[in-house]
């Protein structure tokens, strides 16, 4: 099975926990095998009370996971994170279109598989795989698939962010004690924030200080109508590649996700 799949499969897989937690399908009864020898027996099986209904909601529940399951499964990886500090270092330069949002976003997205490969692959190995081949439940195969990812996220979470959260709704946590998973991605999702805020104000710093010295020859020369910014771009943008910049923020990006 090639490597699209199973990350397909693993979304799913993620999106099914994200939006029902650990309960699955079969808190749905399913419904009675419908003969197919005579039309009326069909219809009569049909009219049966909550037959219909409960396939309706199966496939209402089917089509809510199709669509939200690869944005949840988005939010439980470092995605956000590297699409956030790539912003901010594109803002910083002072080229607001170089590289474009797609470039930006491909980039994040390809970073975010290379980081998180050994979670995928965990995850593939110990909960989905076993569960298409038969030798464990839904409910067996939703918990194997969630703990690596409960694992990642768990290293790079604020304990301040947990704790805001469970005073704010107390009473999210499972029967082992630990936060559960709408709690621990929520927690997640705004450590990520704050460390990706973090980051692009020290990327800001030295553009900063480069805007601050233009600013202040082009007062003393008495070239007060020129705009600071058009001048000091040149100078950010061959600061930025000399320091072959790109290169040093995903090196410093990777080093903080293998650490």
């Amino acid at each position: 099975m090639t490597v699209l799949r199973k990350i397909i499969l693993i979304v799913l897989m993620v999106g099914v926990s994200g939006l029902f937690g650990m309960a699955t399908a079969q808190d749905i009864a399913p419904s009675p095998e419908l003969p197919t020898d005579l039309p009326s027996e069909l219809l009569g099986e049909l009219q049966e009370e909550g037959t219909l209904s409960a396939r309706v909601i199966q496939l209402f529940a089917l089509v809510t996971i199709l669509s939200l399951a690869p944005g949840i499964a988005m939010m439980v990886t470092c995605l956000p994170f590297m699409a956030i500090v790539f912003s901010f270092m594109r803002q910083a330069v002072g080229i607001q279109q170089a590289p474009p949002n797609m470039m930006i976003m491909g980039l994040a997205v390809f970073l975010t598989f290379f980081v998180m490969e050994p979670v995928f692959n965990d995850a593939w190995k110990t909960g989905v795989s076993p569960y298409l081949d038969g030798q464990i439940t839904e409910d067996q195969a939703i918990e194997r698939t969630l703990t690596p990812f409960r694992s990642f996220m768990s290293g790079r979470v604020d304990p301040e962010s947990i704790a805001t959260l469970e005073e704010t709704l107390p009473g999210r946590q499972n029967e082992k004690g630990e936060p559960s998973f709408s709690l621990l991605v929520t927690a997640f999702m705004l450590s990520e924030i704050k460390h990706a805020f973090q980051i692009g104000f020290a990327i800001f710093l030295p553009f900063m200080i480069i805007d601050l010295v233009v600013a202040s020859i082009l007062m003393a020369v008495g070239m007060m109508m020129v705009p600071p910014t058009v001048v000091s771009l040149p100078f950010k943008v061959g600061f930025f590649v000399l320091a072959d910049g790109w290169l040093r923020i995903t090196q410093a990006i990777l080093t903080g996700y293998g650490g």
